[in-house]
């Protein structure tokens, strides 16, 4: 039996042996693939940081959320910088409402650059960053809490699961809430599929390199001899099922070795590997997840143009 060393290593090799070869999303972002992901989201086609920060900066997220005398503890699942989530925070703190800001990541670095960028624009805020895998932290977490908790997942991150495995991740989110808790959630919302498309496949081709930069990091950390100029990537979109697909296509026969994982990996010319999916929704649908997962929406809120939505949730 095959021993590994990481779920990198594990992921990696279940990925590239399946008869549809993919690779998950969440290894996109190493320290190269994080920063290419932040051209993403200064790039004029890539909308959703734009809606999401929007109503972060124009809607009155503190008064939805109903914070009461006991104060809160804001638990934010991937932070990543927190461009959007110090928005809420500086508003609570001008409310006066009494909260602890508890960003969960299994990244160490992540977390503690997000510590000291929050302590250098927000230093009367108490930041104690969680390190591990998101339930298990809550779970650790509901055990010994004392008040109420928000639970943030924000940039429509829900998105990288299809409906199914979005239903298991609700499912465990609303396992890991007491009754008094809530949750925020960003759906991204279907809109004009060719808006849609161009987010995913821009013109100056950084969400190509995006892509291509895990097999760059196959590379790095594996010792593998992907050659990148011998794939191209390739964005598709359903606008009967909301769907974006992304994938890393072969331009021709080839052979890849793996040394870290003593693995050859044959590709056909066009053959495709999976790399991201990014779910759009409707209200309908969402509803649909949430009543699925024993969640239920309290309120929501959208942008100007209705593209992106904030859902305020809590247990049925």
């Amino acid at each position: 039996m095959m021993k590994f060393e990481s779920e990198f290593e594990q992921e990696v090799y279940e990925g590239l042996t399946a008869t549809n070869k993919y690779l998950s999303s969440k290894w996109l972002y190493d320290e190269a693939g994080s920063k290419i992901f932040q051209q993403i989201m200064q790039l004029p086609e890539y909308y959703p940081t734009r809606c999401e920060y929007q109503i972060f900066a124009q809607r009155d997220l503190a008064t939805m959320l109903d914070i009461d005398d006991r104060g809160v503890d804001i638990i934010e699942l991937g932070a990543g910088d927190g461009l959007k989530t110090k928005l809420l925070l500086k508003k609570l703190s001008e409310l006066g409402t009494k909260f602890s800001y508890r960003p969960i990541d299994i990244s160490n670095d992540i977390l503690r650059e997000l510590k000291e960028s929050i302590k250098n624009e927000l230093p009367t805020v108490t930041v104690s960053p969680l390190v591990g895998k998101y339930f298990s932290v809550l779970d650790d977490i509901k055990s010994h809490d004392t008040r109420p908790k928000v639970i943030l997942f924000l940039g429509s991150n829900i998105g990288n699961l299809l409906h199914p495995k979005a239903i298991d991740f609700l499912s465990q989110l609303a396992a890991s809430m007491n009754t008094d808790d809530k949750a925020m959630i960003g759906f991204d919302l279907k809109k004009d599929p060719s808006t849609i498309l161009a987010a995913y496949d821009d013109e100056s081709k950084v969400t190509a390199r995006f892509n291509k930069n895990l097999l760059q990091r196959i590379n790095n950390e594996l010792g593998a001899n992907f050659n990148l100029d011998k794939f191209t990537y390739y964005p598709v979109y359903n606008p009967e099922t909301g769907t974006c697909l992304s994938y890393l296509v072969s331009t021709m026969a080839q052979t890849v070795t793996i040394p870290k994982l003593n693995m050859r990996v044959m590709l056909s010319q066009w053959e495709t590997i999976h790399t991201e999916i990014s779910q759009k929704y409707t209200h309908q649908v969402i509803n649909w997840l949430l009543s699925e997962s024993q969640l239920q929406a309290i309120d929501y809120v959208t942008d100007d143009k209705g593209w992106f939505a904030e859902y305020i949730i809590e247990k049925a």
